[in-house]
């Protein structure tokens, strides 16, 4: 990874691109990587949505290697939520194409004279920018079904949903998983809107010829390797918990703990947990011949993401995360795990963090929009921010906009994005992330949650810990 792939998109007769040396961002990677390039290169005064804002896209410094879990890749920008300088990541094997293509990062920057729509193409021999008005305002799953059979089974697949075109604050970032399905989101902040700022729809990564990057001691990398994913395999939430039952598993261990914020964060504690919880998915989906184990991309050993079956046997979704069961579920009242599974799926195609729409809808609900538990009125609000409507635009927009226009009291956002799945009144810490953190209410920028979650399963006797492999 030696060097940075920049995209202008403003050029005189359409968007241009050169390759250039790492230079002073030498020895970064990830949100390092992407936060030093808008820091030293985003004016802190710019539109998050105008030409001098940039989109940063960087593998991780172990992403390309034989290393195990490596393959997330960091999304950075200046948000049009906050305001500020924003990072999201996602998981698939994006991150580790980037690599093996030899880019530290790629740089998106300028913006369009015209509303022609565009993508790029990433292949070891080269790149190449090309219009593509076919793929104007299509959702991302008839984004990737239409160009996939142009590359090999695999290239991964970086693109925008309706959301991100029509440039809300919620939409996020899709990035493919192993099957070619845009199920992993770079979600917070609101990225997709800024990448549709850009003109930008798709970018494809094709693995094909790439070559692992090889360590300068093969043995001794070989030897961390090992002894990385051992203690992985060993760990109770790594090796037994989050394979078993995906994120989900954090659903009864939060609520248990008073921090699991209900029906717009009015209290800590949902009654329905158990609904919605990782162990009923899981079981849920050994029932319908879905996958509970799943990695993402192919040096996943923890494998949480899951594959989600309809009541009819038919892949509906990517197994619903714990953040978006939480978001369409607890928070908006909602116990009915399938209406969950179609509102992730459904903004998995729309390009839309699960998290901002959920608080969004649950901000709604306050305002009398719909009813707390009703989750056919919030599957018709996810729909209404595809088709853009009026009011679908404005809970697209995020809760802080759906707060002030339908005067809300109680918003929780801070710094004009959606708070995550822990309540700051029982997580204490967290909270002063949210409030010290630039990025705002965002629980990657430190997770200060592992005590908490820890006492509470320990606290549990032996016979009601379900962290082990369903017997399925």
């Amino acid at each position: 990874m030696d060097k940075i792939l920049r995209i202008d998109m403003s050029g005189e007769n359409g968007p241009t691109g050169k390759v250039e040396p790492v230079g002073n961002y030498a020895g970064s990677g990830g949100r390092a990587m992407t936060s030093s390039i808008i820091a030293a290169e985003v004016p802190p005064q710019c539109h998050p949505l105008g030409e001098d804002n940039k989109v940063v896209l960087a593998p991780g410094l172990l992403c390309g290697t034989p290393a195990n879990m490596t393959g997330r890749i960091s999304i950075g920008f200046k948000s049009p939520l906050t305001g500020g300088i924003k990072e999201s990541n996602a998981g698939g094997p994006a991150g580790q194409i980037l690599a093996r293509l030899g880019y530290a990062a790629v740089v998106i920057e300028g913006k369009p004279k015209d509303d022609t729509t565009y993508k790029l193409i990433i292949k070891k021999d080269g790149f190449e920018i090309l219009p593509d008005n076919g793929l104007k305002m299509l959702g991302n799953y008839a984004v990737v079904d239409r160009i996939k059979s142009e590359f090999s089974p695999e290239a991964a697949f970086i693109s925008i949903g309706q959301a991100g075109e029509m440039k809300m604050g919620a939409a996020s970032i899709a990035c493919t998983d192993n099957e070619q399905r845009p199920t992993r989101h770079a979600g917070r902040g609101g990225g997709g809107a800024v990448m549709g700022s850009k003109g930008l729809k798709l970018i494809v990564l094709e693995r094909e010829g790439t070559q692992s990057i090889v360590a300068q001691n093969v043995a001794k990398f070989g030897e961390a390797n090992m002894a990385f994913s051992e203690g992985l395999k060993k760990h109770d939430v790594t090796g037994q918990a989050l394979p078993a039952y995906g994120s989900s598993v954090l659903t009864n261990v939060i609520n248990e703990a008073g921090a699991y914020p209900t029906n717009n964060f009015k209290t800590g504690q949902f009654a329905g947990a158990e609904k919605i919880s990782g162990e009923t998915i899981a079981d849920l989906e050994y029932e319908r011949g879905g996958e509970p184990e799943h990695g993402c991309h192919r040096d996943c050993i923890i494998r949480c993401s899951g594959i989600y079956f309809d009541k009819e046997g038919k892949y509906l979704t990517k197994q619903p995360e714990y953040e978006t069961v939480w978001a369409h579920g607890g928070n908006c009242g909602i116990d009915d795990i399938d209406a969950i599974a179609m509102m992730d799926r459904l903004d998995d195609d729309f390009g839309l963090d699960t998290i901002e729409v959920g608080a969004a809808i649950a901000v709604a609900m306050e305002a009398g929009i719909a009813k707390f538990g009703d989750a056919e009125a919030a599957i018709r609000l996810v729909k209404e921010i595809g088709e853009g409507t009026p009011l679908g635009r404005i809970i697209g927009a995020g809760a802080a906009t759906v707060g002030r226009t339908f005067g809300v009291e109680r918003v929780p956002v801070v710094k004009g994005q959606a708070m995550p799945a822990y309540d700051p009144r029982a997580a204490q810490g967290i909270g002063a992330t949210y409030a010290t953190s630039p990025m705002g209410a965002d629980h990657t920028a430190v997770f200060f949650l592992i005590r908490l979650i820890r006492g509470v399963i320990h606290r549990q006797p032996v016979e009601k810990r379900r962290f082990c492999h369903h017997p399925g």
